[in-house]
């Protein structure tokens, strides 16, 4: 059962600027004034991509390809599902199908969109396309990382000791993993 939820009109912005900029992304401030009468200035950064995909690879229905890789953000390496930016004209499908071919080694004849995530959305204004890739063969395309990366496979009977592991914290991953058991499981 949905809940409907009041329409509400957004807040003005009075006001934005750019506050500090990388080739990642900017800092924005912005003035804004909502129905009620209410200024509040807000940050947010925004990121200076064409978005991103991250890939659930499923080998069959009870077990799935995770990578291990260096995560600068938490300096140290990390396990989750393959990812990357889209490039300049892809779709979703289209850059799942190349990240999957450059970090794991595999091409998938069925992709499926199953969600595009936020990030904190208060803050960021990025998201993240969440695609199950089915019936996996092999093929290889030249990626842009600085090191191999590790391919495991993983059993979803295993799951448990998957979370219990201090290396697969990523939330996207995370929430990727629980979204496709969940399909899984409706399919029977």
């Amino acid at each position: 059962m949905g809940h409907k939820l009041p329409q509400r009109n957004a807040p003005e912005c009075l006001q934005r600027e750019r506050l500090a900029s990388s080739r990642l992304f900017s800092i924005e401030q912005l003035d804004l004034k909502f129905s009620n009468g209410e200024r509040r200035l807000y940050e947010r950064i925004v990121v200076q991509s064409r978005g991103a995909v991250l890939i659930v690879p499923l080998i069959d229905n009870n077990s799935f390809i995770l990578v291990r890789e260096y995560a600068a953000g938490t300096e140290r390496y990390e396990l989750g599902f393959p990812k990357g930016l889209k490039e300049s004209a892809e779709t979703s499908l289209e850059a799942a199908d190349r990240e999957l071919k450059e970090e794991v080694g595999m091409g998938a004849r069925r992709m499926q969109l199953i969600k595009s995530l936020t990030l904190a959305p208060g803050y960021f204004d990025a998201s993240i396309d969440v695609i199950l890739a089915e019936e996996l063969y092999p093929q290889t395309a030249e990626g842009d990382e600085p090191e191999d990366i590790e391919v495991l496979t993983w059993s979803f009977d295993d799951v448990d000791a998957l979370m219990a592991r201090s290396d697969f914290s990523e939330a996207r991953s995370i929430t990727a993993l629980y979204m496709v058991k969940h399909l899984l499981d409706k399919r029977g």
